[in-house]
């Protein structure tokens, strides 16, 4: 099976190769990966080594380039069309910083033999965050999760914003985010899981333990939580047709 790995990118020059490099070096059954790094025009020079990885690894490492920093949901939304154009089996989105640890990909792949959907949880049991995260991030993220998600969206997963997934191809392109997602940060891990369950997607987690990022500054803060909230608020009823 061909899997794809979208990997989105700003200044994430610090962590990228080595990314990378444990990705493709993963011994996964039956399993052909592939890495797709979609990169923001990153002032750092992300972009430039991408290249190089690239040329390093022609056969299975691709770069995109978009002009400017787009948004996350919006860099998944250009991966996913690109890895559905391209004929992959399995699609999997995670972060380049380290925080998602490539080693998870290999229970997920077990996992996704009965499943459409795979989520990558912090909060299942043997499962966990950086002891170092700020109190008011914890805070924000097991609000969400643990409280506004499960009230507002009656979504029976733990970790409605784990931006690490793996999903089968018929899964992903039913769901078609082109057309369907309109949340364009954190919001869009939420709307995704969402409309997978509402179409009837089969939703398996597998506990992961989400360090801190080892280079660089994270783009979470308030500002962003704070929209990720509304978009929440708003998906429910964008997506009350759907099924």
């Amino acid at each position: 099976m061909l899997l794809l790995v979208v990997l989105p990118t700003y200044n994430e020059v610090g962590s990228l190769a080595r990314v990378v490099g444990d990705l493709l070096a993963l011994r996964l059954p039956d399993v052909d990966l592939h890495l797709l790094i979609v990169d923001d025009a990153s002032p750092d020079g992300t972009g430039r080594l991408a290249d190089r990885l690239s040329q390093q690894e022609p056969t299975r490492v691709a770069v995109l380039h978009r002009s400017g920093r787009r948004g996350l949901g919006s860099a998944y939304i250009d991966g996913f069309t690109r890895a559905l154009a391209g004929g992959a089996d399995l699609i999997a989105q995670m972060d380049a910083d380290l925080s998602h640890q490539p080693s998870a990909l290999i229970a997920m792949c077990e996992a996704i033999r009965d499943a459409d959907l795979v989520i990558a949880s912090r909060y299942l049991e043997h499962g966990g965050v950086d002891v170092h995260w700020s109190w008011y991030r914890k805070l924000l993220s097991r609000l969400a999760n643990r409280t506004v998600v499960p009230a507002l969206l009656k979504l029976p997963v733990s970790d409605a914003t784990s931006g690490y997934r793996l999903w089968r191809r018929a899964a992903l392109a039913r769901i078609a985010p082109a057309v369907s997602i309109r949340s364009s940060g954190y919001g869009f891990q939420v709307e995704m899981a969402y409309l997978a369950h509402r179409l009837g997607c089969r939703i398996r987690e597998v506990p992961i333990y989400f360090p801190e990022r080892e280079t660089g500054q994270s783009k979470m803060n308030l500002a962003v939580a704070l929209a990720a909230a509304g978009e929440i608020f708003a998906i429910r009823y964008r997506h009350r047709h759907a099924g």
